[in-house]
This record gives structure tokens, sequence and C-alpha cells, in this order.
């Protein structure tokens, strides 16, 4: 109905073109003209009031059927309004979701390095670290410095054993000179002997006859000097060889880093 009622403003409007000249002079001349003071005649005044009005309406609807055409002309014309909610700042976008994001600037190629382990190297080395009731494992003692080293043997044997030798190899670097040996075995049980042979010095215990090893674990050290700085103990070695309830049994290996 609206849109009906402003069709038919806007064709009249536009079809209307009125001469304000001639209204605007015919509106001053009916105010200009003598007023009529006879009581007898009231109906000629109420006429001329009449047609004043009617006037004055005239160009008041011509006006206004201007002012609407030119509404009706000029008025732009909206769409249908768009609401967009934008994302929550705690909830990323489908796009950032699936995005990986870029690198820093300055950082574009770089490999990203993985946090430092926390957990402590296991003493273990290339060779044969258990065997029957013999267990074995081989490390450079922490206490080692520039000059001087001790390489230590954990052996550990769940049967006690009537035979046994340990040979712990330290290859001879430069400078490699022996500056003692231990275990923890009574030393009077063992026959010990440090020589150099095959390109190594080699510190060798020999379990006498008639003396056994209980169960349990025991460490041998052999200790040297040499040449002053870092020292690759990648060139040493041991070997254990017993004899048991079980019979023969055999571990050997190298020596890692201390702990």
């Amino acid at each position: 109905m609206n849109e009906e009622i402003a069709r038919r403003l806007r064709e009249a409007a536009e079809a209307h073109q009125p001469d304000r000249a001639q209204m605007l002079a015919r509106v001053q001349r009916g105010m200009a003209g003598p007023a009529v003071r006879h009581r007898s005649r009231p109906l000629a005044r109420s006429g001329r009031r009449v047609v004043l009005a009617a006037l004055a309406t005239a160009g008041l609807l011509a006006t206004g059927g201007l002012a609407v055409a030119g509404i009706v002309h000029t008025l732009p014309t909206f769409g249908p309004a768009i609401t967009s909610a934008a994302p929550s700042p705690t909830e990323p976008t489908p796009s950032e979701a699936s995005t990986p994001p870029s690198p820093a600037a300055g950082t574009a190629g770089a490999t990203p390095v993985a946090p430092p382990s926390t957990a402590r190297p296991t003493p273990s080395a290339a060779g044969q670290l258990q065997n029957g009731p013999l267990w074995s494992a081989g490390s450079v003692d922490a206490h080692s410095t520039v000059y001087w080293e001790q390489n230590n043997l954990t052996l550990r044997t769940s049967q006690p054993l009537t035979a046994l030798t340990v040979e712990l190899r330290v290859a001879l670097t430069a400078g490699v000179q022996s500056t003692g040996s231990w275990s923890t075995l009574p030393n009077e049980d063992f026959t010990v002997t440090v020589q150099p042979s095959g390109g190594s010095l080699v510190y060798r215990w020999v379990l006498k006859s008639s003396r056994t090893v209980p169960t349990g674990q025991y460490e041998f050290a052999a200790q040297f000097n040499h040449a002053t700085g870092a020292r690759s103990a990648a060139g040493d070695a041991y070997h254990v060889d017993a004899q048991g309830p079980g019979g023969p049994a055999s571990v050997w290996g190298g020596f890692v880093p201390g702990r």
C-alpha cells in the first residue's frame, strides 16, 4: 500500500508544473484588497478567506509535491544489511588453525633445535656386555683431567667364580704412562701386572688358584697420564673371562664418557 501511494505522489509531482509567480501574485492581491466591514455579508468575507486558504493550500501542495518528488529521486537505495560476527580472540579462524605460523624475520630456513636431553648416558659400548652370570659396563671416570685419566670397569656376577681374568687395555696415545691400578676385590687374591702389548698398555688381574670370587658387583680401575689435552677413549677396551658352576663366560666392550 505504501509503495502505491509513493508511486502516485511521484507521478503527480512529475506531471505538475506550477506557476509560482502567478500564484504568489494572486495571494498578494487578495491580501492587499480592502477589508469588508459589513456585517450583513459574512458569507462574502468567509468566501474570500476560503479562496485565500485554498490558494495557500494549493501552493503548499505544489511545493510539497516537488519536495516529495525530489526526495523520491534523491534517496539512495540501500541493499540488505550484512552482519558478520568477528571471531573470538581466543579461537583461531579456520585459516589460522590450518596454516602453520610463518618463521620470524631473520629466521627463514633455520632448523629448529631440539632441547638438550637430560637423560644420563648408560655405560655401554660395542661388544658383549652380558653373558651367562656376568654383566659389565666400561666408563671413563668423571674425575679425569686434561693430563690424567682413569678407566673404570664395573663387573657383576650372579654366581661365584672359580676362575677370573680381567684385562683393561689403554691405547698407547701420546704421553700414556701408567700411574697405578686398583680393584674392590682383595688385591692378594690376584696376580696383577701392567705391561705394553700390541699398541696398548694392558692392565691384567688373574685370580689365583684356590681363590673364589663371591656373587656380587665389583670395580676394576686403570690409571695413567697422557699428553695435555682432551683424550679419546675410542681405542681403549676391556675383556673378561670367567669360570663358574654353569661353565665359562666372557664379556667385553669399550669405555664411554663418565657420568
